[in-house]
């Protein structure tokens, strides 16, 4: 039987976005949601950086752009957040691309934009 991967951080942190989902309902931007989860971490004491800045390397040298993840988790997994009308294969690509600068195992894509939350987990 495979483990699943921070298996209680993310179970944890789909729970806060479930409860800002709950609270907001679909319609907010993806700015508006992250506002709130953001409040959501701070009282729930979960370590986490917003809009986590990350290089990319090419051939040994840092590139000038950079990729912007919505939410580091506890330095162990990137949290993306969207609200749209379905995750896409796209969203997933990008995901991997932030896991792969970052060095990060795991990435959350989570939806606002559905009548209920949905998510996805994107392994590296």
């Amino acid at each position: 039987m495979s483990q699943i991967i921070y298996k209680h951080e993310s179970y944890f942190v789909i729970g806060l976005c479930m409860d800002v989902h709950n609270e907001l309902g679909k319609g907010f931007s993806e700015a508006v949601y992250g506002d709130a989860l953001e409040i959501e971490l701070k009282s729930n004491g979960v370590p986490y950086q917003r809009e986590a800045k990350f290089n990319i390397n090419y051939k040994g040298e840092i590139l000038r752009h950079h990729y912007f993840a919505d939410f580091v988790m506890d330095n162990k997994i990137i949290l993306e957040l969207k609200a749209v009308e379905k995750i896409s294969s796209g969203h997933v690509k990008q995901t991997l691309n932030y896991l792969a600068a970052s060095e990060l195992k795991l990435g959350i894509i989570v939806n606002f934009g559905e009548d209920q939350l949905t998510y996805k987990r994107v392994l590296l």
